[in-house]
């Protein structure tokens, strides 16, 4: 891969110390950016390991079968506190023992934890494809589910709060993206 920075190329494949001259001036494109081909295969690999809230709440607002089960991989006590409508709650920790009598293996699993802050959901995840499940990890968790203005369930029934103008666009339902 040849890359060019400010006048200068350097083949990233024999040439790995950068001269000064030859740095970038920015720490953005301190590292190069991928290849058009290996962005493409990084982020078509990320899409098939991930969804986003909004739009595994598009899939449940049907009201049809959307093809997979959410799954709560936090505590009772987590789970309480409010979740996603019609999940299933399996703490990560309970996956191996519990999983086959809760989860049907040709039926894609969608998982989520708290929020961005914690990788509960990627644990979650990675038990469920280590018991041969096709599995998916939902972005943001349960605290972009609610940020983002989607009915939650709790022990005294059904919330919702307003969305976070800085997580869900304002008077549409669609961001676009």
């Amino acid at each position: 891969m040849t890359v060019t920075t400010a006048g200068s190329t350097a083949d990233t494949a024999t040439d790995t110390a950068a001269t000064p001259e030859a740095a970038p001036a920015n720490p953005v494109l301190r590292v190069a950016p991928a290849s058009p081909a290996a962005a493409a295969a990084y982020f078509g690999a990320s899409l098939a390991f991930h969804a986003d809230v909004s739009d595994v709440a598009a899939a449940l607002s049907t009201g049809e079968d959307p093809g997979f089960v959410v799954l709560d991989a936090r505590s009772t006590a987590s789970w309480d506190q409010g979740h996603v409508p019609g999940a299933v709650h399996l703490p990560t920790a309970l996956i191996p023992e519990q999983a086959g009598h809760l989860l049907d293996r040709s039926v894609p699993v969608v998982t989520y934890c708290w929020g961005p802050g914690c990788n509960g959901g990627t644990r979650a995840a990675l038990a469920l494809a280590e018991l041969g499940y096709q599995v998916k990890e939902m972005l943001g968790g349960f605290e972009y589910w609610a940020r983002e203005g989607f009915e939650f369930e709790t022990w005294q029934g059904r919330e919702r709060r307003a969305a976070d103008p800085l997580t869900s666009p304002v008077d549409t339902d669609d961001c676009g993206c």
